[in-house]
């Protein structure tokens, strides 16, 4: 059973760590030098060679020095075990997380615990000179691990900018800023995509979007799920709240989404039912126009939660979800 919190968002109790900044990341000009690199020109920023040694600034604030290219990568965040995947880097990766399922080959690596919390020991026993965590290893989990005197780099992308921010830097530490640059090319060709598809739907016409990514709870503004909906033409109904929210099913009720997204797979560890179920059974929602014109999808909760290289193929899904008629 995959569960949307064990894989990307972290548990509950850390959802307030989610909320922590973005990323600042920065690149030297010369070696030893710092630059902040500012996201509108991250694209055109990176050089083809990196210069070494190379600091760094993750999104926790600290700075994170680099004497030569990493060879021994640990990455502890699915998220970012695919940028590394896709920067190829699979001779680097000498470990992930628990979770980490794509692309295939990572399954086979060796397993450092959980995103969370990882295993100390077993990040240690791989001697990496580059940790990586992401947007739900725990603060006080980060800093242990650097008192330990290893180079972690924390991001917390909050935005799509964030994202390919992420990529582009993680492209310079790792000296693949030529494939960093095609990946984020790439993504910005499908966002492109999407907003050409969508540019004429007129705001009294955008469709009311309901996302449920795990039982009882959706997503507000500030979260790149939201972001999706946007990009992708539509409103967001949970847009008046920020960051992920337990849902109040009158208030869904009221708002009368014309779609319904909500993540596959998952499954409600009380009542054993399948995601699809509770929502369609829920008392009074047969009353909605999205389930009333069956126009509820279900999206691949790796794809759409993972702030990762995939995440604008998410978008791609999303939009086709909302305006099949239009996104093709």
């Amino acid at each position: 059973m995959k569960r949307f919190w064990k894989l990307a968002i972290p548990v509950l109790a850390t959802l307030s760590l989610i909320g922590c900044g973005n990323n600042q990341p920065a690149q030297p000009a010369q070696p030893g030098a710092q630059q902040e690199v500012a996201k509108d020109n991250l694209a055109q920023a990176s050089s083809k060679e990196t210069m070494y040694p190379l600091t760094v600034t993750d999104a926790t604030g600290k700075e994170v020095t680099f004497p030569k290219a990493p060879t021994r990568i640990v990455s502890t965040s699915p998220a970012e075990t695919e940028i590394l995947f896709a920067l190829d880097l699979d001779q680097q990766i000498v470990g992930v997380s628990d979770y980490d399922d794509y692309p295939e080959a990572a399954k086979s690596k060796p397993k450092v615990g959980g995103v969370v919390k990882p295993n100390e020991e077993a990040i240690l026993s791989q001697s990496p000179d580059l940790v990586i965590g992401g947007i739900s290893m725990e603060k006080p989990v980060a800093d242990k691990l650097k008192t330990l005197g290893m180079p972690v780099y924390v991001t917390q992308p909050k935005k799509l900018d964030d994202i390919m921010a992420n990529i582009l830097v993680m492209g310079t530490i790792t000296n693949r800023q030529v494939q960093a640059e095609q990946l984020v090319a790439q993504m910005k060709e499908d966002i492109a995509r999407v907003k050409e598809a969508v540019k004429n739907v007129k705001p009294d016409e955008k469709k009311k979007v309901y996302l449920e990514f795990s039982p009882g709870w959706t997503v507000g503004k500030g979260e790149f799920m939201d972001e999706l909906i946007t990009l992708a033409g539509a409103t967001n109904i949970a847009s008046d709240t920020e960051g992920w929210n337990p849902i109040s099913e009158e208030k869904i009720v009221k708002d009368d989404p014309d779609v319904i997204l909500y993540a596959k797979g998952i499954t409600d560890d009380k009542t054993g039912k399948q995601l699809e179920d509770i929502i369609k059974n829920r008392s009074g929602w047969d009353r909605m126009k999205a389930i009333r014109d069956q126009q509820i999808y279900g999206m691949d909760q790796n794809i759409l939660s993972r702030p990762g290289p995939r995440i604008t193929q998410g978008l791609i899904d999303v939009a086709k979800a909302i305006y099949p008629d239009l996104v093709k």
